[in-house]
């Protein structure tokens, strides 16, 4: 594989997780706001799930992206630390809230204003766009 095939398929990886965070996001605010008591017949889990899967593992690979690009990594270190520990947060609430047995919209409301949720989507935002100029 060519070094620009490896930095396509980077720059693709990081959108798509992009995209499935800020989807999911949207996805909450639209539940939170209608009331729901709880979640039968509704996509809550599923977007739950793919937020989930999406920040799984997302500081070590915005690592291997900034050196997939051949950038120097010492001015991305200490924020993709911080990336990641919003990650790791934002996704242990996710976990807590899908192991609850009805979800209704005040839980996800709550998730939507826990601090590491809105911190993982500025950090998403800052970083993305100074890497896609890259």
């Amino acid at each position: 594989m060519s070094e620009n095939d490896s930095k396509t398929i980077a720059a693709r990886e990081l959108s798509a997780r992009s995209d499935s965070i800020e989807e999911a996001y949207e996805f909450f605010l639209a539940y939170a706001a209608q009331g729901l008591r709880g979640d039968s017949n509704s996509q809550i889990r599923d977007y739950l799930g793919k937020f989930e899967r999406a920040v799984d593992g997302l500081g070590p690979f915005l690592t291997d992206y900034v050196a997939t690009l051949g950038l120097d990594a010492t001015p991305f270190k200490a924020f993709i630390g911080v990336l990641d520990r919003d990650a790791r947060d934002a996704q242990a609430a996710a976990h807590m809230v899908l192991a609850q047995p009805s979800i209704g919209s005040q839980i996800i409301d709550n998730l939507n204003a826990n601090i590491h949720v809105r911190a993982l989507l500025t950090d998403l935002f800052l970083i993305d766009e100074i890497l896609k100029g890259r």
